[in-house]
């Protein structure tokens, strides 16, 4: 059995922010998600996650994504040995390994993970600690062990010595204990040191045998403590992701303008153009080009689709269809097959049929269409009354002149064609032609007066 306890207690004060440090959003997830996430590769039977600064919110925070999580408060944050020490009542009766992870390490990968837990139980180690060799390891405490990878001493920066300062390999804060062991020494650790606070480090001490395991990628340590660093951690997140969409049969086309969330799916031989940016749960299907300068987000794009200079989210376009440049399809908004949604148009709540296109400067919203309709350039739906909104229906092969207006609620029916200029507040019948404008007043030799 494991149980692992996430460290998330801390403000995080240099982040500037009365938002937890661990909540800090990074690729549309929380450090402290990205956190839980990567426990996917061992299937932890407790997880428990020790809050404090605004601990309430980190609480509701990640209710709303995980379940069966256990939170432990730590009124008084005085280190990462006095925070394991407040699990001590929540695993009494626990009998098996117990790994310690930080709210703020938000890159490990789950294979890491899994690797740590394997060479810990292969090897029976009472501990095993996760460690990396920095290319510039300068203010790490260095940790130093034999050919065995037994852990011999761990020296904090400031004193080694100058040989020892050769040494690049540090502590990367990540544990594995074998809980029995661990929790008959957290009692006995003392907070005489500079800070007064209580180190997980010291426990080591105590325990044998204490075994290293270095990381292959010494990125995925990095932990997060102000806006630089989030932002240098976002940058990796960004080349992992983007690397492994190559890799898989993906252009990119100017990779450093682009961003990909790890939430979205991109099928083979699609093509992203620079300055795009695909956001949320999004998929892309095959062949399809998107960019340059589009926004996607929480939507499914299909197959053989263009999409340039738009933005779209929570919304869905089927397969076939080319939007843009300069549309905005939100609020669920539902494309069919075939269609065209062109410059300066934004369509809200509106499922279109297939084969219909809206080519121009028009607004559809809280409407439904049937197939091959053809909505004229300057078509609007008056949809909202200035207290409720409205339902508008337009049947198959219906056709609508330029710059007409329906006022919902309306219905027009099925290959109806509306003259330009219309207002239409009435339902239309199939099969007919709507005119409702004013008649043409022409004044021959009218001219405007001048002022006196």
């Amino acid at each position: 059995m494991v149980a692992v306890a996430i460290l998330a207690a801390g403000r995080g004060t240099r982040m500037k922010s009365d938002l937890p440090k661990v909540l800090h959003p990074l690729g549309g997830r929380s450090l402290v998600e990205r956190v839980l996430d990567s426990l996917s590769a061992i299937q932890p039977s407790r997880r428990l996650i020790i809050v404090g600064y605004r601990g309430e919110l980190v609480q509701n925070e990640l209710i709303q994504r995980f379940s069966n999580l256990e939170f432990v408060e730590q009124t008084e944050q005085l280190g990462t040995g006095h925070a394991v020490q407040q699990v001590i009542p929540y695993l009494q009766d626990f009998t098996g390994d117990l790994l310690v992870l930080n709210g703020d390490v938000p890159l490990l990968r789950p294979e890491t993970i899994k690797g740590l837990l394997n060479t810990h139980k292969e090897q029976g180690n009472a501990a095993t600690i996760l460690t990396a060799q920095l290319p510039d390891p300068k203010g790490y405490g260095r940790v130093f062990c034999d050919n065995e990878n037994l852990l011999k001493e761990i020296v904090e920066d400031r004193d080694c010595t100058a040989t020892q300062k050769q040494n690049r390999r540090i502590n990367a804060g990540v544990y594995c204990f074998h809980w029995p062991d661990l929790a008959q020494v957290l009692p006995q650790l003392k907070s005489e040191n500079d800070q007064a606070e209580y180190y997980l480090t010291d426990a080591v001490n105590y325990l044998n045998p204490v075994r290293i395991l270095d990381v292959e990628d010494y990125q995925e340590i990095l932990g997060i403590n102000d806006r630089k660093q989030l932002s240098k951690a976002y940058q990796i997140l960004q080349t992992r992701v983007k690397d492994d969409w190559m890799a898989a049969g993906v252009t990119l086309i100017d990779p450093d303008s682009i961003t990909i969330d790890d939430t979205v799916t991109l099928a083979p031989n699609t093509i992203i153009e620079p300055q795009t940016h695909l956001r949320g749960q999004t998929t892309i299907g095959s062949g399809s080009r998107i960019g340059p300068g589009t926004l996607i987000e929480n939507s499914q794009i299909g197959d053989q689709t263009t999409v340039l200079y738009s933005v779209i989210t929570d919304s869905t376009v089927a397969s076939g269809t080319r939007v843009g440049p300069y549309a905005h399809l939100r609020g669920q908004a539902q494309v069919g097959e075939g269609c065209r949604i062109g410059n300066f148009v934004e369509l809200k709540n509106t499922k279109l049929g297939n084969r219909s296109n809206v080519s121009h400067l028009s607004y559809l919203g809280d409407t439904t269409t049937g197939d091959r309709v053809n909505i004229g350039a300057g078509t609007i739906t008056a949809n909202y009354d200035g207290v409720n909104k409205h339902p508008t229906e337009i049947g198959s092969g219906t056709k609508t002149g330029s710059n007409s207006v329906l006022v919902a609620p309306v219905k027009i029916g099925e290959n109806v064609t509306i003259a330009a200029g219309s207002t239409i507040t009435e339902d239309v019948e199939d099969n007919t032609l709507a005119i409702a404008r004013a008649r043409q007043v022409t004044k021959k030799g009218w001219k405007l007066k001048a002022k006196e």
